[in-house]
């Protein structure tokens, strides 16, 4: 059992601060933003709350942290309140947010020397992964303060394996967006495609998916894009998000990204039409308009 701290409640946060406690026995604290959030979660799970990230970190042996964005993250750790100013030394700070190898970089720098380590390891599964513990965690970081964090980890994780230096989970991450989003968009145009011609989509996708074309997405995606159904998972706004950094990281070093950039465009299409929250096999609407 580990003293372990949970920023950021949200859709991921919440059920993996959860798994924290039931899951892997550990004496967990939680800061939220909107302090009601982490009081409901106290009320479901036990543990306590603090009203700032630097409170919420003082004493404690890890803290984990899942927030917005690059802005987000600098705010909950080098802000005034931030979690940096509490961490003790020899402390880690685990980073699930999805954001940039350079703030990953920074972060790693001034956890150094505070005399703590940084972890950056962001997920991916989706809302499902996190509710059910069943998350892939991809790290960047020194060996010794990931092996103490991988333990306390897997309380959520299927999948967890440090793949490099600072920056190199924010990196993965990167690859792992960029699959998706070609793959998401190709099943789009094969399930729109399937429609026109007159095909019965189950008994193609049934084919399919047992030949070289089976993907995740497929497997658990394609029922509701042809029932053009979107109202859950992860969104397009956040997807954008993910799809500028890639694109923001291949401008600096060099690597062709031409279907990556086609598709984020095609995710402006669905945010014009109202999809902003929808989930991102919703690609498949702006093709069915």
């Amino acid at each position: 059992m580990a003293k372990v701290t949970f920023l950021g409640l949200g859709v991921m946060g919440y059920p993996m601060a959860g798994h924290l406690k039931n899951k892997g026995g550990h004496d967990v604290t939680v800061y939220n933003r909107t302090a009601a959030k982490a009081q409901k979660w106290v009320g479901q799970y036990g543990g306590r709350s603090a009203a700032t990230p630097k409170a919420a970190a003082e004493g404690q042996d890890l803290v984990m942290c899942c927030v917005g964005n690059d802005n987000d993250l600098r705010e909950v750790t080098l802000g005034a309140n931030g979690a940096f100013h509490g961490m003790k030394k020899g402390a880690v700070f685990v980073d699930h947010t999805t954001a940039s190898a350079e703030i990953a970089r920074e972060l790693y720098g001034q956890a150094k020397e505070r005399g703590f380590g940084f972890v950056d390891a962001p997920v991916s599964g989706g809302q499902a992964g996190a509710e059910n513990g069943v998350l892939t965690v991809m790290c960047g970081g020194d060996a010794e303060p990931y092996a103490r964090a991988e333990k306390v980890i897997q309380s959520y994780a299927r999948m967890c394996k440090l793949l490099g230096s600072a920056g190199a989970g924010q990196l993965t991450k990167m690859v792992n967006q960029i699959c998706i989003a070609g793959l998401v968009q190709g099943l789009s145009e094969g399930i729109h495609f399937a429609k026109k011609a007159g095909l019965d989509v189950d008994a193609v996708i049934e084919t399919i998916s047992k030949g070289a074309a089976q993907s995740w997405q497929m497997e658990n995606r394609y029922k509701t894009m042809a029932a053009g159904k979107f109202d859950f998972g992860f969104a397009v706004d956040w997807m954008r998000k993910d799809l500028s950094i890639c694109l923001g990281e291949a401008r600096k070093n060099g690597a062709s990204l031409p279907v990556s950039a086609l598709v984020d465009q095609f995710y402006a299409e669905v945010q014009k039409m109202g999809g902003r929250r929808w989930d991102t096999s919703s690609l498949i609407a702006r093709l069915e308009r």
